[in-house]
This record gives C-alpha cells, structure tokens and sequence, in this order.
C-alpha cells in the first residue's frame, strides 16, 4: 500500500492514464484502498434510481477513484507537480516541503 501524501482539499496533477495532465482538487481520500477522488477526473456514467433527492433518476457523471500513485501533489509557490518531503516548523509541528522549491505546505 503506497503511503498517502496527499489530503482532501489538495491540488492535484495527474502523472499518468487516460486524464494525464489534468489538475483537480481531492474531493474524498481512500487510505486503506490506497486511491483518491479528483475532481472532474475519471468521469463515469452511473445509473441513479429515482429517489427523494433525486426523483428524476436517470444516468449521471460522477469521479471514479483513481491511484494515489498516478496523482502528484501541485506545490502552491512553484505551481509544478512535485514530489513531497517532510521536515519541522518553528512549533514543532511535521509539515509537508516541496522537493523543488523547498516550501512548506
């Protein structure tokens, strides 16, 4: 299982598969089936039965997960996919760093 470096909320790029290139932001991360949901990523057709919130029914596009290890983390002050490395802030906290630049986020 490859370790998760990347969180909810993160901007992702992807590194590999039929949506190469694209960036999303992580809607759900699936630790323990080691995959992520990106957004307007791996788009899938799914039937819907009708339902109170949704009387309509009918086929609707949702993100399908994919492999945490065809995403990589986008660095916020470079804006390049970037691998991660870990380090200490000032209080002592682990924060995440930036291999290209050296941020921390």
């Amino acid at each position: 299982m490859p370790k998760m470096n990347v969180k909810k909320g993160d901007l992702v790029e992807v590194i590999s598969g039929k949506d190469k290139g694209a960036r999303g932001k992580v809607l759900r991360a699936l630790p323990s089936e080691g995959r992520v949901v990106v957004e307007g990523v791996a788009m899938v057709k799914k039937a819907m039965r009708p339902t109170q919130a949704n009387p309509q029914g009918g086929i609707v596009s949702q993100e399908a997960p994919i492999y945490v290890s065809n995403v990589m983390l986008v660095c916020p002050s470079c804006d390049k996919a970037t691998r991660v490395g870990h380090d200490w802030n000032d209080e002592g906290k682990k924060v995440r760093v930036c291999k290209k630049c050296g941020a921390q986020f």
